[in-house]
């Protein structure tokens, strides 16, 4: 079963999900792919995991790491689950590239190449935004492309955690 909150964010409204397991979902409301794999039935319930979210979100979008990780439950195919476990190590205020996370993952499975095109299509449908921050993936070429929140919700986020993008530019 699925359980879902809210959560009021600077960037607008935000919807949780969650089940027993951990959290499944976050996505800001309107944005791309909204609540896609939001069970039909489920129930709107506080639960203790929703509070630890909430927190986790409150020293976010006050400009500070949280420091401790919330509990979740990737519900992605293989692949997708492989690439928002590479997105989760990306450090707080850095930023990566769709050809880096590809690169690490053909590493991981011992490929000699693995497609960026494919992994910016993971990026693009995480479920669990900011927490598993696909805002911090760019393109090669330093463009702020692919958050399914919006650019400028992209834009925002990365100059909350102080990241340098100075250079970053829209495609």
């Amino acid at each position: 079963m699925q359980y879902t909150s809210h959560y009021q964010s600077p960037l607008g409204s935000i919807l949780l999900a969650a089940d027993e397991v951990g959290l499944t979902g976050l996505w800001f409301e309107g944005q791309k792919y909204f609540a896609c794999c939001l069970d039909k039935e489920h129930e709107e319930k506080e639960l203790p995991l929703f509070e630890t979210a909430r927190h986790w979100l409150d020293l976010y979008f006050s400009g500070t790491e949280p420091g401790f990780a919330v509990p979740l439950h990737f519900t992605g195919t293989g692949f997708q689950n492989e690439v928002w476990e590479i997105l989760r190590a990306i450090p707080y205020g850095q930023t990566t590239t769709y050809a880096a996370v590809a690169k690490h993952l053909a590493e991981k499975k011992g490929l000699e190449h693995m497609s960026p095109q494919a992994v910016g299509g993971a990026v693009g449908h995480n479920k669990i935004s900011i927490i598993v921050p696909c805002h911090r993936v760019i393109g090669s070429n330093g463009s702020l492309t692919g958050y399914a929140g919006g650019i400028e919700k992209k834009r925002f986020l990365l100059t909350l955690e102080d990241a340098d993008i100075g250079k970053l530019f829209l495609r």
